[in-house]
């Protein structure tokens, strides 16, 4: 082994992954690069446009700021996990009824923060959504047609009438 490169186990979107990877290499680059899975985009590598965002053991990170070595033994789950799981089936299509993309390279990290504001408020305020997704840029849309996406798809995830 060298000592620039470490054996890693995790497991990713539920399939047991092995790797040898460089000590410094980023998770965001791991997925992208040595797995093909690029639903992860690499924005300011800084942690603060949520391009990269993923869950780590449940947890919505920033994948740029997380070496992959740093994962052995973890679970993580990407938008291609959440996507073909079906998990969040209802959130893209009310991204793309209210036209709440145009180039999409912010709405992977919009949708997992979302998705993670929804599993801890059924139907929180316009505000409290603002303030959720405020670690997520997006440079072309503006904000007010994904607040209204998440906003009508909490609602009806509670049943409550528009």
């Amino acid at each position: 082994m060298s000592a620039h490169h470490l054996d890693i186990g995790l497991r990713v979107n539920g399939e047991a992954v092995a790797a040898r990877v460089e000590a410094r290499k980023t998770l965001v680059d791991f997925l992208r690069d040595d797995l093909s899975l690029t639903g992860s985009h690499v924005g300011c590598e800084h942690g603060v446009c949520g391009a990269c965002t993923v869950l780590l053991d449940g947890a919505v990170i920033r994948d740029c700021l997380v070496f992959a070595v740093q994962c052995d033994g973890a679970e993580v789950e990407t938008i291609e996990g959440l996507s073909d799981a079906g998990t969040i089936a209802d959130l893209q299509l009310a991204f793309q009824q209210r036209n709440a993309l145009q180039c999409g390279y912010c709405t992977p990290g919009m949708l997992i923060s979302a998705n993670e504001l929804l599993a801890q408020d059924s139907v929180p305020s316009r505000d409290a959504i603002r303030e959720h997704l405020a670690g997520n840029y997006c440079r072309c849309t503006g904000y007010q047609a994904i607040v209204d996406a998440v906003e009508a798809v909490a609602r009806t995830r509670a049943g409550v009438k528009a």
